[in-house]
C-alpha cells in the first residue's frame, strides 16, 4: 500500500494562512515580511520558516530575543531558538512560535509524519516495556492528574498539589494518605524515578513523575478524557 503524504506546511495567523511548498520560504515580522506581527517588540524581520518536505525549520533573525516553539497538542515539549539561530529544525506536526511580546504567535502545521506501521514483522525476543502501566488503576488517574496542567499548556510549571488531586479525583473518594500512596509507588516502583541530590523540596516527586511521564509519553493528552468523564477542573 502507498503511503499519500501532503508536501510543505501551513503557516497561519487568526485568517492569514500561507502555504509552503518544500523549498521555499516565508518571513514574519513587524516591517516587510509575509506574516506581519505588528508589535513594536517584535524585529522589522524577526525570522524566516523555510518547508523541507515533511518538517520545517525556524531562522530566529533578531539580535536579543529567544522564541519558543512548543507542541499545543503534546505533553510540554518546546523548543527554545534563541537570537541568531538559523535553520533549526521543528519535528512537531503542529507547532505554535511564540515571539517575547504580546499577543506575538503564530501556528504552523506540518504533514503527518509517517510512521512504522504497528503491525510490521519483528524477529527476536519480545522486548519488555521499561514503565508498564495500568492506564484503568487508579495510580495512573492519579498521574495523569498531575500531568494535566502541562498537558493543557506546555509551558505551564504548575504541578499539581496532594490537595488538588483529591478535588480533581473526588469521585474516587481518595484522601491524603491515599494519594501520597500513589505517588511513592509511581515514583519508586512503576517510574523509579531517581531522589534529587540534594533533598530539600518536598514536591521533587511529583515534580520528577510528571517530567518522566511526559518525556516518555507515558501520559499524553488522550489521557484527559479519562478525567473529563468526571468535569473540568475547577477554576
Amino acid at each position: 500500500m502507498g503511503i499519500c503524504k501532503v508536501s510543505g506546511i501551513i503557516v497561519q495567523r487568526d485568517e492569514h494562512v500561507l502555504r509552503v511548498a518544500p523549498g521555499e520560504h516565508v518571513t514574519f515580522g513587524r516591517g516587510t515580511a509575509d506574516l506581519v506581527l505588528a508589535d513594536p517588540a517584535v524585529s522589522r524581520l524577526a525570522g524566516r520558516i523555510d518547508a523541507v518536505d515533511d518538517y520545517w525549520m525556524i531562522s530566529n533573525l533578531s539580535r536579543s530575543a529567544t522564541y519558543v516553539v512548543d507542541n499545543p497538542e503534546g505533553g510540554g515539549e518546546f523548543v527554545k531558538v534563541p537570537a541568531g539561530r538559523v535553520r533549526a529544525p521543528i519535528p512537531f506536526e503542529l507547532a505554535r512560535v511564540r515571539l517575547p511580546a504580546e499577543s506575538a504567535s503564530f501556528l504552523v502545521f506540518a504533514p503527518e509524519h509517517v510512521l512504522l506501521h504497528p503491525d510490521a514483522p519483528r524477529e527476536g525476543q519480545e522486548t519488555v516495556l521499561a514503565f508498564p502501566l495500568d492506564v484503568t488503576a487508579k495510580y495512573f488517574l492519579v498521574l495523569v492528574a498531575l500531568c494535566e496542567p502541562r498537558l493543557r499548556d506546555p509551558l505551564s510549571t504548575v504541578i499539581p498539589t496532594v490537595p488538588e488531586i483529591i478535588s480533581r479525583l473526588a469521585h474516587l473518594g481518595l484522601g491524603r494518605s491515599a494519594v501520597n500512596f500513589h505517588i511513592d509507588y509511581l515514583a519508586r516502583v512503576k517510574l523509579r524515578v531517581k531522589s534529587p541530590e540534594q533533598p530539600g523540596k518536598s514536591d521533587w516527586q511529583r515534580a520528577a513523575l510528571v517530567s518522566l511521564a511526559l518525556r516518555h509519553d507515558l501520559v499524553t493528552a488522550g489521557h484527559l478524557r479519562l478525567l473529563e468523564t468526571h468535569g473540568r477542573p475547577s477554576p
